[in-house]
């Protein structure tokens, strides 16, 4: 399998095979990590991080796996960055790629990224922008996997609740359709993915054995799943006035005790890709609750947000493996791609 020199823009043009190929290579260089075995095969590479938008876990996850493989990591922010205010993205690309041997962008819009990979002539590789999150859904699948003891992808059944427009809900419907998965979105119909990406991912869908689903019953589609997957219900940098409105939309797809009964299945696991908002201890959400009355008498009117906090305190909650794994296929990119 050679992915050297490619780009990792959305999986769009990964085969299903690919895919297998990073997930098992993943998984051996966590093993190799763990058991103090590994080697760098990136001794003497040099990564851009470029961040539009602000990270905790994406920038960690790059900095150790490019440092665990011996390569050099240099973190641009928006602040320290020229990039679409006094320089264009092509000139931008064409700079970084006279220095680096890699772009990594996380930011806002898809076309940023693939301009940046048009003129830069170095792989550039998506750490999330609107549209796709590659590099998480990568580390989730891989998180399913060890969850359900490697059993094969057409045995691995998982919902996404909430808002499917944007990166996750797409990324993980386009994942799981290229891997022959039992895949269902349960969201307000306004809030599902475009119908040309549907009917994209569902012709991927017909070829792999795949099974999609698009519902507006939650309830219904838990039955049985092995994993229930949940994102914040307001997306990075959108207005805060949107979050009533988002409240009042996706209150009943929240992860809850009632919907985890619905499944069906005593094992099922919860996944979130962070960060969640399942109290009102983060500043931003209290400071929310305050202002739109969401508070009275200091008592909560709502339990969380898009998870309760008794849920994501629980043995269902396997989020924090996903933060882990994502060093471990971000590595398996970086060695793909550079070595």
């Amino acid at each position: 399998m050679n992915l050297r020199n490619r780009n990792l823009l959305s999986l769009m043009n990964h085969t299903k095979e690919e895919i297998n190929y990073l997930l098992n290579l993943a998984s051996y260089l966590k093993k190799s990590k763990y058991i103090g075995n590994e080697y760098p095969r990136l001794k003497g590479k040099n990564l851009a991080l470029l961040f539009e938008k602000p990270s905790t876990r994406t920038r960690c996850a790059f900095e150790i796996a490019a440092k665990d493989q011996g390569a050099n990591v240099t973190y641009i922010d928006s602040n320290s960055s020229q990039l679409g205010a006094k320089e264009t993205i092509k000139d931008t690309a064409k700079v970084l790629g006279r220095m680096f041997d890699a772009i990594q962008y996380r930011g806002f819009s898809q076309k940023i990224i693939e301009e940046l990979a048009k003129n830069s002539g170095i792989p550039v590789l998506n750490g999330l922008t609107n549209e796709f999150h590659p590099t998480q859904v990568l580390a989730d699948v891989l998180t399913m996997l060890e969850h359900s003891n490697n059993k094969s992808f057409n045995k691995i059944k998982y919902v996404y609740l909430g808002d499917a427009r944007y990166n996750i809900g797409r990324s993980l419907l386009l994942i799981g359709a290229k891997l022959g998965m039992d895949v269902r979105i349960a969201a307000p119909k306004q809030f599902w993915p475009e119908e040309k990406f549907f009917i994209f991912c569902n012709n991927l869908a017909k070829k792999n054995n795949s099974k999609l689903l698009l519902v507006e019953d939650p309830y219904l589609a838990v039955k049985n799943v092995d994993f229930i997957y949940t994102d914040v219900w307001v997306s990075m940098g959108e207005s805060e006035e949107v979050w009533c409105e988002r409240i009042n939309f996706l209150s009943k797809y929240q992860i809850n005790n009632e919907l985890i009964k619905h499944t069906n299945n005593f094992k099922v696991k919860v996944m979130h890709c962070l960060p969640s908002f399942h109290n009102t201890e983060p500043f931003v959400i209290n400071n929310l609750f305050k202002k739109h009355k969401l508070i009275k008498n200091n008592q909560t009117l709502l339990n969380g947000f898009e998870i309760t906090d008794d849920i994501f305190e629980s043995s269902f909650n396997i989020s924090f493996d996903q933060v882990e794994n994502r060093i471990h296929t971000i590595k398996a990119i970086l060695v793909s791609t550079l070595s």
